[in-house]
């Protein structure tokens, strides 16, 4: 995956999406050579997360825009606390604004979620992830904002880990098919990919316990309790991962029963957007 390519051609699509054949508000009222200042500014407390994207798109829109930046991404901003300042043609800080708000309000709002969760189990090993539970064609922006919360990133797509779900098992004709077919398939396409397997009850683990030849099992939906017995019989011999049902009611009890990972959706896909504007400075 080549990072600064899919940014590139995200802000170009989104310039796309919004501008089309021209920005015919702006162009109605006021001059085309008119200059102006304006200052994004929090509304509400959040972790800033997207600044990074917002400069791209100033850049991608008018690189002769000036811009001077008072906090970076991974700073808590609270309200009233301007971000950046922007110089320039009225016209291209106009055209920039509302995409410019829509990549920060988002990851903002992913970031300071996943900072919720994170905090309640800092003290812990346990790790949190988030999954492919994201907007077509936001995924990368909005696993950059979970890295900005502090969380960790799961697979970014279906190429870059192989994890055996319910279905997966359920196609192939079972666990042990699964696991074997997937290390032959391995094997004979020499690629080195990790082997995730999820397990649906007690029947199913011990099955994977006996074939092993994977590096993690997520554990799909079990109960605290049964998690804390699943990870005593897997000890030491693969990673762990819990997911399904767990929310931040939950969530530290899940950590405590040891297991290295817990995945969560809801922390790209149940979010609230940081609120953020942009407004004209005279």
């Amino acid at each position: 995956m080549n990072r600064d390519k899919l940014i590139e051609e995200l802000i170009d699509l989104a310039i796309k999406e919004d501008i089309g054949n021209g920005d015919h508000s702006a162009m109605a009222c006021i001059p085309k050579n008119a200059e102006g200042k304006a200052k994004l500014m929090a509304k509400e407390k959040a972790i800033l997360a997207g600044l990074e994207i917002a400069l791209k798109v100033f850049a991608k829109i008018d690189q002769e825009l000036k811009i001077t930046c008072f906090f970076s991404d991974g700073q808590w901003v609270d309200k009233s606390d301007i971000i950046l300042e922007v110089h320039g043609k009225v016209h291209k800080i106009l055209q920039a604004e509302r995409i410019v708000l829509n990549f920060i309000q988002r990851m903002s709002g992913i970031a300071t979620q996943t900072d919720t969760y994170c905090r309640l189990i800092s003290d812990l090993n346990t790790k949190l992830l988030d999954t492919r539970k994201t907007t077509p064609g936001l995924r990368l922006i909005e696993k950059m904002a979970v890295k900005i919360g502090g969380g960790e990133n799961h697979r970014f797509g279906l190429y870059d880990m192989i994890m055996l779900k319910d279905n997966h098992v359920d196609f192939a004709g079972g666990i042990k098919n699964a696991i074997i077919k997937t290390n032959e398939y391995l094997k004979t396409n020499k690629a080195d990919l990790k082997i995730v397997i999820e397990v649906r009850n007690f029947s199913e683990l011990e099955e994977v316990l006996q074939i092993g030849q994977i590096n993690r099992i997520m554990l799909d939906n079990f109960s605290v309790e049964n998690t804390k017995k699943a990870v005593e019989m897997i000890g030491k011999k693969f990673k762990t991962e819990s997911s399904g049902g767990i929310t931040l009611g939950n969530l530290r009890d899940y950590a405590l029963c040891g297991v290295d990972y817990i995945s969560i959706g809801a922390i790209t896909h149940q979010i609230k957007s940081a609120d953020y504007n942009l407004k004209a400075e005279f």
